[in-house]
């Protein structure tokens, strides 16, 4: 009898075990201890489980490609450089949910745990060479995150945001699930490697592949927020608590993309121009929605939402592009978008008005003037996301607006260029409002070291990437550095 799995493939999934099983431990540790030193100490620790985690992610890029417990999971540059990114992002999350926390009032060490236990499901669904493993790691991560976003119980926003995401999630959950039956009945298989190969053999020629795509790309479009998937977006993103919000906004995304480019470039890298008609809708789609729809937007959480379906669309055009720089191109905009989006949120995360973390657009009035400082790092950041030369926000965009026109989809292109620019509209109405006008009752700033640190770091990329960018550009180049199947 063959079995199921070898000892020594234990040790390329250090990351996955280290976390899980650390997730685990901190939360019977939790258990026993009092709020709110359980939460501060379950934290402390998470971060340190985050870190040792990171440790074995980067030690295991540049290993030769591993096929683990009979194909279900794969080990290559690409799967381990999104785990990385991922695992940074869920650092970062960590950090920022530091003191926030506690004054938003969801100070319980279930917070961390619950994060740990979906960055597990979005590593597993990341290195999945099985449509039923990807399943099975998407479903790990949405059950947490439908959890976080309900976290404050006795909110009544916070409760319908969870709500919302709950049952479009299980919707999407069903979409997915419905297109996974569809490909296993055309293919016979749920494994990457056999659908390839019966695409290769047996190209399909009806509408039943077509269909398939359709289904499973929406539900994984549900997960990045592309239009017309996106409808929970802004009332979740206004509804959870602001901390919880940077997590949805940062984290998912950057695994579900990573999910997209691998599906698209393994099991149906065959049936290309099925896949990439409906990426053009969405991109399409998700550019405009969210250039438009954010302008008349004055709730801060509200326009962060419909930034990110916006930043959605611009990352699915290097994916479009079908080549290996096109992958390459979406790798580093979700890098750069990663660390723009957790420095807008350290900035948010900071200010106060009235005892509790603003949310109006015009509560950023005067800070220009109180926080000279405070207002100048604001600019950067909000400079960088809207894509103003020479920072790093500029480049992300610049690369994949190249790839999809070397790939001939120039008018694409040349839209995502024209909403982009609709778009940095509402990044430089935050500026004015922060220097050219005045409010009665000003913001006060609660400093958090781990908050600050993030934002540091935040401005140190953007402003780094003008003069070292090739640190990132080789990251990107190698993650993508595949041998031929």
């Amino acid at each position: 009898m063959t079995p199921v799995f070898h000892q020594y493939e234990l040790g390329f999934i250090w990351p996955e075990l280290l976390m899980a099983c650390g997730a685990m431990l901190l939360l019977v540790i939790g258990v026993f201890m009092k709020e709110p030193k359980a939460y501060r100490f379950v934290l402390s620790l998470s971060v340190l489980l985050v870190a040792a985690t990171a440790y074995f992610c980067i030690k295991s890029i540049g290993v030769n490609p591993q096929e683990l417990f009979n194909g279900f999971l794969t080990i290559n540059n690409l799967t381990q450089s999104g785990k990385l990114l991922v695992i940074t992002g869920i650092l970062f999350s960590l950090l920022l949910m530091n003191k926030s926390a506690e004054h938003e009032g969801f100070a319980r060490f279930e917070v961390p745990v619950l994060l740990l236990l979906a960055g597990t499901g979005m590593m597993l669904m990341i290195s999945a060479s099985n449509l039923l493993g990807l399943y099975v790691g998407l479903e790990l991560q949405s059950l947490c995150l439908y959890v976080l976003a309900a976290i404050r119980r006795d909110n009544v926003r916070a409760a319908e945001a969870g709500l919302k995401y709950f049952v479009l999630g299980a919707l999407s959950s069903g979409l997915l699930l419905f297109g996974i039956s569809l490909l296993y009945g055309i293919a016979g298989s749920t494994d990457y490697e056999y659908i390839e190969m019966f695409l290769a053999k047996n190209p399909v020629q009806d509408i039943a592949l077509t269909l398939a795509l359709v289904f499973v790309l929406a539900g994984l479009a549900f997960k990045i927020s592309a239009v017309p998937f996106h409808m929970w977006t802004p009332d979740v993103y206004e509804g959870a608590p602001t901390t919880i919000t940077a997590i949805f906004a940062m984290v998912p995304k950057i695994a579900a993309i990573i999910l997209i480019m691998r599906l698209v470039s393994e099991p149906l890298a065959l049936a290309v121009s099925e896949w990439q008609q409906i990426l053009i809708f969405l991109a399409g789609a998700s550019m405009l929605v969210g250039a438009v729809a954010g302008v008349v937007q004055t709730n801060i959480k509200r326009l962060l939402a419909y930034s990110s379906i916006g930043n959605m669309g611009y990352a699915l055009l290097g994916i479009i592009a079908g080549t290996q720089a096109g992958m390459s191109a979406t790798l580093v905009y979700m890098l750069l978008y990663m660390v723009m989006t957790a420095g807008l949120f350290a900035v948010i995360l900071q200010l106060y008005k009235d005892g509790v973390i603003i949310e109006k657009i015009e509560d950023f009035a005067g800070l220009g003037k109180r926080y000279p400082v405070f207002a100048l790092a604001i600019t950067l950041v909000l400079f960088s996301i809207a894509g103003i030369p020479p920072l790093a926000g500029f480049f992300g965009k610049m690369v994949v607006f190249n790839a999809a026109v070397a790939s001939g989809h120039i008018a694409l292109a040349i839209f995502g260029v024209l909403t982009s620019v609709v778009a940095a509209y509402y990044y430089l109405r935050i500026i004015k409002v922060m220097y050219f006008e005045t409010a009665e009752n000003h913001v006060a700033i609660l400093r958090s070291l781990s908050a600050c640190f993030v934002l540091v770091v935040t401005l140190a990329v953007i402003a780094g990437f003008v003069f070292a960018p090739d640190h990132i550009f080789i990251f990107a180049r190698d993650a993508l550095a595949l041998p031929a199947r």
